[in-house]
C-alpha cells in the first residue's frame, strides 16, 4: 500500500469577487496533484462560501487559506481579520454549507484579533487504498498474556474420561 506523504500549501490574498473564481481553481489544481479529486467539489464549495462571506461582510479583505493533507484527513482553513463571526452564523450562512459538507469544522480568533474558520474532509489516500483505523494501545492490565490452555478441572478429567469410554464399545465376557 503506497503511504500518501502529508501535503501543505499556504495562499495569502486580497479578495475579491472575481479573484473568488481564481481561488476555486487554484485549491481545485492542487487537489487534483494531491490526487484527491473526490474532494475537489466539496472543499471548493465550502472555500467558496466562506470566501464570499468574507468579500460581503468585512472591510479589510486580507485572507489566508491553507490546506493540510495527512494521508486521510484535509483540513482547509480560512483566515480574514474580522473577529465578528455573526454573517457566517444564519440559517443560510456559510457555516450552516460547511456543517452539512464537511467531516467536522470549527473556528477560533487569532493573535492578530482576526478569526480562522477551518473544515476536515475524511479521505483515501491517492492509491484508493482503504482507510484502516487505528487500534489504541492496550493499557499495562489488558496486555498480561493468556495461558495457552487452561488447566482441566478434576470434574472435567472424570467428564472427558467418561466421554472416551462411552464412546468405546467395552468388550464381551463369554463364560466358558
Amino acid at each position: 500500500m503506497k503511504t500518501a506523504a502529508p501535503c501543505y500549501y499556504h495562499l495569502d490574498m486580497e479578495i475579491s469577487p472575481e479573484r473568488i473564481g481564481q481561488v476555486r481553481r487554484i485549491l481545485a489544481a492542487h487537489l487534483r496533484y494531491w490526487e484527491l479529486e473526490m474532494l475537489v467539489d466539496t472543499v471548493c464549495h465550502c472555500a467558496d462560501a466562506l470566501l464570499r462571506t468574507i468579500d460581503a461582510h468585512t472591510r479589510d479583505k486580507r485572507t489566508t487559506i491553507e490546506m493540510w493533507w495527512n494521508g486521510q484527513h484535509l483540513i482547509t482553513a480560512v483566515q480574514d481579520a474580522e473577529r465578528d463571526i455573526r454573517p457566517h452564523y444564519a440559517p443560510t450562512g456559510c457555516l450552516a454549507q460547511i456543517a452539512a459538507l464537511s467531516n467536522g469544522w470549527g473556528y477560533c480568533a487569532t493573535d492578530t484579533g482576526g478569526k480562522i474558520i477551518w473544515f476536515s474532509q475524511r479521505a483515501r489516500s491517492g492509491d484508493h487504498a482503504p482507510l484502516v483505523p487505528v487500534a489504541p494501545a492496550p493499557l499495562l492490565r489488558q496486555t498480561r498474556p493468556l495461558p495457552r490452555a487452561l488447566p482441566l478441572t478434576a470434574n472435567a478429567i472424570a467428564r472427558e474420561r467418561h466421554s472416551i469410554s462411552a464412546e468405546r464399545p467395552e468388550p464381551a465376557m463369554s463364560s466358558v
